[in-house]
């Protein structure tokens, strides 16, 4: 069966939507680090709307751990297809806006020459929150990161995303190729100010005089980021190969809604960035507000449910979002994380959380909750944290957020309540495996002073807190004694 590509397109079925522009056309503009699902999902789709009124904006894609995408991608002349999976069936589009994947493992030289060329103008990042190689707790450059230390040791050689921009950037101030906009698109608070941080801090070490060029030249504005977007199966490739009579390996899938909020704050101003408003992205004065509702609303209550609803014996989300005990326990969440966000004008926020549990409850896009679940420790401070210190400095309660915490702290013990392991994927899980081995299973109270000990995730104030510290042992000792299904029978049925 022949495979996706420029020649075999035209032999796609007319249901297929196709580039309204010759891809060959395409100049690359952008570089894109971390060319995943997600980017194929959302940003590339933005520009791909674009290219065929302004066709300076092509991309680079760059993977920085695996050539998965290139053997993907490059065979496929950088084409893929988006399919979008609801309750009224499946609509398919095929992506142009790719117009080079690398490898950052063996194509150094190319990545790097990518960030320095002038017609690049616009960095765009999805690495994921642990990519930042970051304190979660501080937002600040973990520099004994054991990638972060290789790369400040050897600053030819990057390994970690921080590393890539900083020699990319240092390459285009020794080439005099101008300004550039960095574009963080992964679930950060302050997302922009924190990469800009990191990345002089970074620079601060590898060369005097290069942070105050990153200052002085390079923009990154705030973002916020939304659409639900799970990881591709072999039945979704089947069904488009059945459907199309040809194979896309770059396939992935999504749900119609798409967000994408960005400061209007870009190096060289509207001439040198994609027209993304365009394309439906909305540009303003100040993301913190839009952010903040997503991090807490949306990516609280997935991690919520992903944590007790793996626990209780669900694979998908959307069979969590179903259960009437977790729309309460969702609900409750959402009444204590909702009263710390700032005013929202235009913003529904009844209406907002009706869509989430409605996106939640898509059934075509089965999102599983062990794949929500990954990497805890960068997500927790800004999803559940964050909002359980704002709770307790107005003396309100946290009962919701404590028991999404007290979930995390038996999920990542890495035993269900069958006693099956559980695959726990986080820069800490070694850290975990140890504290609650240490813990053993006599005392719950026990896992819960050894993980609350993480000042990385916990930070030194909730520890210290005996309301935070009891609300979630409270919750903890239940779940450790009766599991997650008697505490939603008691306390949400």
């Amino acid at each position: 069966m022949n495979r996706l590509s420029l020649a075999t397109m035209a032999s796609l079925p007319a249901t297929v939507a196709r580039p309204a522009y010759d891809p060959r056309s395409i100049s690359i503009g952008t570089v894109h680090l971390g060319i995943g699902a997600f980017h194929r999902a959302h940003q590339a789709l933005f520009t791909d709307g674009l290219l065929s009124r302004d066709p300076r904006w092509g991309i680079c894609g760059v993977s920085l751990q695996t050539t998965t995408a290139r053997e993907q991608l490059a065979p496929q002349d950088g084409l893929y297809t988006i399919a979008l999976k609801s309750a009224a069936g499946v609509e398919r589009r095929v992506v142009g806006a790719l117009r080079e994947v690398l490898f950052a493992g063996d194509q150094k030289d190319a990545v790097i020459a990518r960030i320095a060329a002038p017609g690049t103008k616009i960095i765009t990042l999805t690495v994921t929150e642990k990519g930042y190689c970051h304190d979660p707790a501080t937002g600040r450059l973990n520099a004994a990161h054991p990638g972060i230390a290789h790369d400040l040791a050897h600053s030819g050689e990057p390994t970690t995303a921080p590393g890539w921009l900083v020699a990319g950037l240092r390459a285009r101030m020794a080439a005099g190729a101008g300004a550039i906009t960095v574009v963080c698109c992964d679930n950060l608070p302050h997302n922009g100010r924190v990469v800009a941080g990191i990345v002089g801090e970074f620079a601060a070490r590898v060369e005097a005089g290069l942070a105050a060029w990153i200052a002085a030249n390079v923009r990154f504005p705030g973002t916020m980021v939304d659409r639900i977007v799970p990881a591709t199966t072999p039945a979704d490739r089947a069904a488009f190969a059945a459907d199309c009579g040809m194979t896309d390996e770059g396939l992935v899938v999504a749900e119609p809604f798409i967000q994408w909020v960005i400061e209007d704050d870009f190096a060289g101003g509207a001439g040198n960035r994609p027209r993304w408003e365009d394309t439906g992205a909305q540009l303003v004065a100040d993301v913190a507000p839009f952010e903040l509702m997503k991090l807490r609303m949306l990516n609280g209550s997935h991690s919520a449910m992903a944590y007790l609803g793996y626990l209780a014996g669900y694979d998908f989300i959307y069979q969590v979002s179903a259960d009437p005990r977790f729309q309460r326990l969702v609900n409750g969440l959402w009444d204590e994380s909702g009263a710390t966000l700032p005013p929202l004008p235009g913003i529904d926020i009844g209406a907002y959380r009706r869509d989430l549990l409605a996106r939640y409850q898509n059934a075509a896009l089965p999102h599983k909750t062990w794949q929500i679940a990954m990497d805890g420790s960068q997500k927790l401070p800004q999803r559940l944290l964050h909002p359980a210190r704002e709770r307790l400095q107005a003396d309100a309660s946290i009962a919701h957020l404590a028991l999404a915490v007290a979930g995390w702290m038996r999920y990542v013990g890495g035993v269900d309540e069958r006693g099956a392991a559980i695959d726990v994927r986080d820069p800490l899980a070694a850290q975990f495996k140890a504290i609650c081995a240490n813990a053993g299973n006599a005392d719950p109270d026990a896992r819960v002073r050894g993980l609350l000990a993480l000042a990385p995730i916990f930070g030194d104030d909730l520890p210290a807190d005996p309301r935070f510290v009891e609300a979630v042992a409270g919750w903890h000792r239940k779940l450790a004694r009766d599991g997650v299904q008697a505490v939603l029978n008691t306390h949400f049925a």
